[in-house]
């Protein structure tokens, strides 16, 4: 179970802050190793790791954004989280359905579309105020949109996000802190409510204390070192490298779809 773990801690730690999809990759892993039980604490410890890893890493951006509570920043990002919200309970029946993996090679492969077309966007300059960064309501309307419809599983939220940032014109060193920022009530309204799904279930707790800390430890490093690297193919403009990985994931799934591999 230990080795299990931590797969799924390293799987989780990238994908949730690389444009690849966390829970696309995740649905997948389970449906390879047959996983029916235990995944409701599991994704619950590991979700409260990438968690830590936006807050560690964004601290000091974190702590200007507290200082000053009704600044612009914080304002979109209550609006993004809102529209993100309504979305996802709207759709919530279909992203249900969706985690049956049967539809992943489709996620991947939107995804993969997203990020090349954002590879073509110019961008502007940044502010380099996070209070004040250059994003409007609308463009928090749109993005929260984007990351509504990421919950489905193998649409990458953070490859969504940022991909559809820079379509609107928002710079590329605020497209992906933003991105990083807005993933913070979402990932925080994620666990809240798997924790009451979890306390009222019958599910028992399928490793022990050392085997979930260990997993927790290498998501929260992961997930650091994740964040740094996709930060980097932003700026760069290499996010077009994700693309090839995605499309090849996803004509794997439309095979696997024939021959039944796994």
């Amino acid at each position: 179970m230990l080795l299990f773990l931590i797969v799924l801690a390293i799987v989780q730690g990238a994908t949730e802050f690389l444009p690849i999809s966390s829970s696309g990759h995740l649905v997948l892993l389970y449906n390879i190793f047959g996983m029916k039980s235990g995944k409701l604490l599991i994704s619950v410890i590991l979700h409260l790791a990438t968690l830590f890893s936006v807050i560690i890493y964004y601290r000091r951006d974190i702590v200007k954004l507290l200082t000053k509570p009704f600044c612009k920043t914080n304002i979109n990002i209550v609006i993004t989280s809102i529209i993100t919200a309504t979305i996802a309970l709207i759709l919530k029946k279909h992203i249900e359905a969706a985690f049956d993996g049967s539809m992943l090679y489709i996620g991947f492969a939107v995804t993969a579309v997203l990020l090349m077309i954002a590879q073509f966007c110019p961008s502007k300059v940044s502010t380099g105020n996070i209070r004040d960064m250059n994003i409007s309501p609308i463009q928090a309307i749109v993005i929260g949109t984007a990351q509504g419809l990421a919950c489905f599983p193998a649409l990458s939220r953070s490859g969504t996000t940022i991909a559809s940032s820079l379509m609107i014109g928002v710079p590329r060193e605020e497209a992906t802190k933003y991105s990083f920022l807005i993933s913070l009530p979402i990932i925080l309204a994620s666990n809240v409510l798997e924790i009451i799904e979890f306390c009222g279930s019958a599910e028992i707790m399928p490793c022990s204390i050392i085997e979930i800390f260990v997993a927790f430890v290498i998501a929260l490093v992961v997930g650091l070192l994740s964040i740094h690297i996709c930060t980097l193919c932003v700026n760069k403009q290499k996010l077009y490298y994700f693309s090839f990985y995605l499309i090849l994931l996803s004509l794997l799934l439309v095979l696997n779809s024939k021959f039944m591999w796994f």
